[in-house]
C-alpha cells in the first residue's frame, strides 16, 4: 500500500510539472484510482499528503481541487518562493561541486541555444528547460530542505510560470537572466547570486494580474 501511495503521489507532481494537471482542476477520486489500478485508499492517502502541502484544497460539492491562488495569495507565495531561490542560488556560490557546476552550464547553454533557435516557439519546451536550470541550482546549493521547500512552492506557481513564456521576448530574457545568474555563481559571488535570482523570480503585481486573468 505504501508503495502504491508513493507510486501514485510522484504521477500526481509529475502531471503538474508538465503542466497536464493545472489550478482549479479537479482532482477526481475514481478517476485516479482506475487510471492507476489502485482501490481508492491509496488516493485518499495521498490527498491527505497534497493537502498538507496546500497542493490541493477540499471543495464542497467538488472533492479535491488543485491549488488556484487569489490575487493575495499568489504574491504572498511569490515573495517567500523568490527568497528560497535566492538563497538556494547564494549557497550554490558557495558549495557547487565541479560535476554540478557541468550541469549547470549545461542547462543554461540548453536555455541558450532554445531561445536562440526557437525564439518565442515552443514556451513550453522552454519551460522544461527552465525547470532543469532551477533545479540545477536547488541542488547544488546543498540542501535537501531547501531543495524539498522550493520544490512545494514552485508546485503552487508552475501554470503561471509556464503562462509566462507566451509573452513576446519572455523566454529570450529568461535565457539571458540564467546566463547572469550562472555566471554569478561560477564567480563565487553569494550576494551577487543571491539578488539576480530574487529578480529573476519575482513578478511585479500588474504581471501578476495578467497571469491570474490568463489562466481563468
Amino acid at each position: 500500500m505504501a508503495g502504491q501511495t508513493e507510486q501514485l503521489l510522484n504521477a500526481i507532481l509529475a502531471d503538474i510539472d508538465c503542466g497536464q494537471l493545472n489550478p482549479g482542476d479537479v482532482l477526481d477520486e475514481a478517476g485516479l484510482a482506475a487510471r492507476h489500478g489502485v482501490s481508492r485508499t491509496p488516493v485518499r492517502e495521498v490527498f491527505i499528503q497534497l493537502e498538507a502541502t496546500g497542493l490541493i484544497r477540499r471543495l464542497p460539492r467538488k472533492g479535491a481541487v488543485l491549488f488556484k491562488p487569489t490575487l493575495e495569495e499568489f504574491l504572498a507565495i511569490l515573495e517567500v518562493h523568490a527568497r528560497l531561490e535566492g538563497q538556494a542560488a547564494g549557497l550554490a556560490a558557495r558549495r557547487l561541486s565541479p560535476a554540478q557546476g557541468e550541469a549547470l552550464e549545461a542547462a543554461v547553454a540548453a536555455c541558450e541555444v532554445h531561445a536562440a533557435t526557437k525564439g518565442d516557439g515552443d514556451p513550453n519546451g522552454y519551460y522544461q528547460l527552465n525547470l532543469k536550470f532551477h533545479e540545477t541550482v536547488a541542488l547544488g546549493a546543498g540542501n535537501a530542505f531547501l531543495v524539498e521547500m522550493i520544490k512545494t512552492n514552485a508546485r503552487k506557481l508552475m501554470a503561471y510560470y509556464r503562462a509566462r513564456y507566451r509573452y513576446p521576448g519572455s523566454i529570450a530574457q529568461s535565457a539571458l537572466e540564467h546566463r547572469q545568474i550562472a555566471t554569478l555563481i561560477f564567480a563565487h559571488d553569494r550576494t551577487g547570486a543571491e539578488a539576480a535570482m530574487v529578480s529573476h523570480v519575482q513578478f511585479d503585481q500588474v504581471t501578476v494580474m495578467d497571469l491570474l486573468a490568463a489562466l481563468g
